[in-house]
């Protein structure tokens, strides 16, 4: 059997998604400078949306809260 979830830090879900996020930091830096409050802002704050929204639907009270975060 596989390792005990205990937290959502152990789903690989989120540990994907905080890899996505990385990645997304580490691209859009060589995004042009005049761009920094315009693309590379939007594309940041949705990457990093996901494993956030992933975290809280963990800690929702059901299932069904989970699955719809």
């Amino acid at each position: 059997m596989g390792k005990r979830i205990e937290s959502y830090r152990d789903l690989m879900v989120w540990q994907a998604a905080m890899v996505l996020a990385e990645d997304c930091y580490r691209v859009t830096k060589g995004f042009p400078k005049d761009e920094i409050y315009g693309m590379t802002s939007q594309m940041r704050r949705s990457a990093v949306s996901i494993a956030a929204n992933i975290a809280e639907g963990y800690g929702r009270e059901n299932r069904g809260s989970f699955v719809q975060f």
